[in-house]
């Protein structure tokens, strides 16, 4: 969606609406799914900017870091943003941010696309790692069997030759 910036005056711009997961968001082998998503939000004027309130709903699928069982999150969160047209900046150089310019977002000219802050939140709510409980075993290194399922599918007894020899000393 495009948002016409220069358009806004007194009256904020509003939305509500449901939209399909981007494929990106979906090639993640962590990401098994994901359902619709309804997000909803206002632009409005602010002091030399716009500022951005939306709310962000949907359930994402997960697979689970240790035995791959899929585990279903639903995702309810806020976004609040400050806009700004940025002056064209000259380059080089680094910029050091300070926490007032993490809720801002600087825009090439008047015209904002929502898709990619869409994007970014969803990226943004997908776990680093996902359990689908907290004292989940994982997988047997051995034969692959879910070691929730199957705690004792495999002895357990053999040894990495690497260190039998190891063994070997506390044996003498």
């Amino acid at each position: 969606m495009r948002i016409h910036l220069e358009q806004i005056e007194e009256e904020p711009f509003r939305w509500d609406q449901s939209e399909s997961a981007p494929e990106v968001v979906l090639e993640r082998p962590e990401v098994l799914g994901m359902s619709d998503i309804h997000w909803s939000g206002s632009v409005s004027r602010a002091s030399s900017g716009w500022r951005l309130l939306a709310g962000i709903d949907y359930v994402q699928t997960l697979a689970c870091s240790r035995c791959m069982k899929p585990r279903e999150e639903r995702v309810d969160t806020e976004l609040d943003l400050y806009l700004v047209v940025n002056s064209p900046q000259p380059l080089g150089g680094e910029v050091e941010l300070d926490s007032s310019d993490l809720g801002m977002l600087a825009l090439d000219d008047e015209v904002l696309e929502t898709g990619p802050i869409l994007h970014e939140q969803l990226e943004l709510n997908i776990p680093m790692s996902t359990l689908c409980k907290d004292d989940c075993a994982g997988l047997c290194p051995h034969c692959g069997a879910d070691r929730n399922d199957e705690p004792d599918c495999c002895a357990g007894d053999e040894i990495d030759p690497r260190w039998q020899v190891l063994k070997d000393l506390t044996k003498s």
